[in-house]
């Protein structure tokens, strides 16, 4: 691949080329070693800070011959050492000198330098690596391209401060998942998985990596200190065998616990705090710490509630506030500590508001930057609210309470950021588990309205989680007003399918996401619900619905689908002219015949209330119905069942044929 910037960054550089950075590259091609020397030095001067330069000597060709130089054993240990610089201070510009400093294949030919003998070289080389690999465009896995770099770089721990800082500091950036922190904690993801084997946490930890860094956490240097606590902090990140391995390590006869516990006290610097309550949460969620621990309740829980505080810095509150819901999502008493701590509801509510005003900030840049990420704290909030108000009725009455709360849900529901509109239909979906709630402020706020816009087009996190919102927003417990219900106005069940699409439902209904699909099904059952609703939906879309009933019934779908569908079709039973739609259509017929005699006792239990529902006899034309499913063996099937061991089944069967006895 050419070494090359982007051709439209190119031209608007070339037009700037100067005379002078030509005579850098010119020197580099001296046939007098002692110039190539001095003209590397005198290159590495004039890039220092300047961006245009660098830029500059990359599109007149300075990187090949750089890492020619580098790689070259004629080259004197000090010209390798230089050129090793210059690279480095290359790569510390734009995300296009990283990419034209990978395209020249730097990583080998520095991976390559790392078997020299002389440290300083070898320091150079590193801090090289670590400014590439902290850029957003270098795929980690080239570091595990080969598999003798990591026990290599491992090795090298030893030699000196900076190889211990540049190597941890390697690591820590180069040990992927797919998210952090994606709210939705109970389903994230599996870690990425190498090119070449193991996933990048499995990895390290294979070659020795807790063994190797865990002393480092003592180290005289903040620095090593620091990036050996962010190295074990995305190590033990939903990981059961690294975070129990570092529960049981000591180094200098204290337990890391310990040590972690002594990192996060109030003298420490802010990024030490926050880091280390990571490791503590990740070793917590992972089973190795207990959630009663003293250290969990009465050290890292507390520490990331401060985090959340309006004098934090912007990135400081948004990673103490996921941070915090990461850690209480699952646990229930978790939960009730953090909401009564500090007024953290409350402080939450300032999230919204930030920056509040532009003398709080005398610093433009910082103001800058955080008018740029403001979105980032109110996805932070959002996910903390889901977290605190996961479980308890009385801790989400104080979340709809706080100010403007609703507002401020339907808003982010509509923002142009994805992450933002996730972590707010999470904070919905937490809510609307309240059937106080769903009666009152879900109501006045009519939210189903802008649900339905995030489900157009939406990618699957969103819909499975806005799905499963819907579902719950369709359950109405209180008679006496119109809500996106259960038991809701037909009218509202018609606007949904509308606002929704059929087209889209029922490409929801073949989406290859299992939770997507039985959600999907959970809203089509929920609006197949009392007889006028069902025959007016059945009238209008039966062919459709019934095509989706088919296929699923005929797919490779597990139990758990396949139930929900056949309880579908026993609702669509329950109709007054919507059964006719089952009782012309003998492929249906036989599907539940079929899902009768089923080895799985639900699925036979489900087929039975569709019969049931056919053959009831106090309803217009059972007679017809109950003498053709007789043609069809049904009552057979349905004396066999009466025998069952089951008593679910028993039951159900008896009741059945109680109906041809009336």
């Amino acid at each position: 691949m050419a070494c090359v910037l982007e051709a439209p960054l190119r031209m608007s550089v070339l037009s700037e080329v100067t005379a002078s950075s030509r005579h850098y590259v010119d020197r580099l091609f001296d046939l007098d070693p002692q110039k190539v020397l001095q003209g590397v030095i005198d290159m590495k001067n004039a890039v220092i800070g300047n961006n245009k330069q660098k830029a500059n000597l990359i599109v007149l060709g300075a990187v090949p011959r750089l890492l020619y130089l580098l790689q070259q054993e004629t080259s004197s240990t000090e010209l390798r050492t230089e050129c090793a610089v210059v690279l480095g201070s290359l790569a510390m510009g734009t995300e296009n000198n990283v990419k034209s400093l990978l395209d020249c294949h730097i990583i080998p030919a520095l991976l390559q330098g790392l078997l020299s003998p002389d440290l300083k070289f070898i320091e150079a080389c590193l801090r090289c690596l670590r400014t590439i690999f902290i850029s957003p465009v270098t795929p980690e896995d080239l570091l595990y391209a080969d598999t003798t770099v990591i026990s290599h770089l491992m090795a090298l721990l030893s030699r000196s401060r900076y190889t211990q800082e540049y190597i941890c500091q390697i690591f820590s950036h180069c040990c992927k998942l797919q998210h952090w922190h994606s709210c939705g904690f109970k389903s994230l993801p599996q870690p990425l998985l190498c090119a070449n084997g193991p996933d990048h946490q499995t990895n390290l930890f294979n070659h020795g990596a807790v063994q190797n860094i865990a002393h480092l956490l003592v180290s005289t240097s903040y620095k090593v200190r620091m990036q050996a606590l962010k190295c074990f902090s995305v190590l033990a990140f939903e990981n059961p065998q690294v975070s129990m391995t570092l529960v049981n390590v000591s180094v200098d006869g204290e337990l890391l616990p310990q040590i972690f516990v002594k990192m996060l006290q109030r003298d420490k610097p802010i990024e030490m705090q926050l880091t280390s309550a990571k490791c503590l949460t990740s070793m917590c969620r992972a089973g190795a710490i207990r959630t009663d621990d003293s250290c969990i309740i009465l050290k890292t829980l507390p520490c990331l509630v401060r985090m959340c505080s309006k004098e934090r810095l912007l990135e400081e509150r948004v990673e103490g506030a996921e941070t915090l819901a990461y850690l209480i999502e699952t646990d229930v008493e978790l939960q009730r500590i953090a909401s009564i701590t500090d007024h953290l509801i409350v402080m939450l509510a300032d999230y919204f508001k930030y920056p509040s005003s532009v003398s709080a900030i005398t610093d433009i840049k910082r103001l800058d930057h955080d008018l740029k990420h403001a979105h980032e704290l109110r996805q932070a909030a959002f996910k903390l609210y889901a977290s605190l108000g996961a479980n308890d009725e009385d801790i989400r009455k104080k979340i709809i309470e706080t100010e403007n709360m609703m507002d401020r849900i339907v808003n982010g529901l509509s923002e142009s950021g994805i992450k933002v509109r996730l972590a707010a239909v999470r904070c919905l979906h937490s809510l609307s588990r309240s059937v106080q709630q769903l009666r009152t402020s879900f109501q006045d706020h009519a939210v189903w309205k802008p649900l339905m816009k995030v489900l157009q087009n939406a990618p699957n996190e969103i819909l499975v989680v806005a799905s499963s919102t819907l579902c719950n927003l369709l359950l109405e417990f209180s008679p006496s007003k119109e809500n996106v219900a259960f038991q809701a106005e037909q009218k509202i069940k018609s606007d949904i399918l509308r606002g929704l699409s059929t087209e889209q439902l029922f490409q929801l209904l073949s989406d290859s996401d299992v939770n997507v699909l039985m959600k999907t099904l959970g809203l089509l059952r929920n609006l197949l619900s009392t007889r006028p609703h069902i025959d007016h939906i059945m009238s209008t879309h039966g062919k459709q619905i019934m095509q989706a009933v088919t296929l699923i019934l005929e797919g490779e779908h597990n139990i758990e689908v396949k139930e929900q569908t056949l309880c579908i079709l026993a609702n669509i039973a329950d109709g007054t002219t919507a059964k006719e739609l089952i009782m012309t259509n003998d492929d249906i017929l036989q599907k539940i015949k079929y899902y009768m005699s089923h080895s799985n006792a639900k699925l036979q239990l489900a087929a039975m209330f569709c019969v049931s529902n056919l053959i009831w006899n106090e309803e217009e034309g059972s007679q017809e119905r109950q003498d053709k499913l007789r043609d069809m063996g049904i009552v057979d099937i349905l004396h066999k069942l009466s025998q069952s061991s089951d008593p679910n089944l028993c039951d159900k069967a008896k009741t059945a044929l109680q109906q041809y006895l009336a």
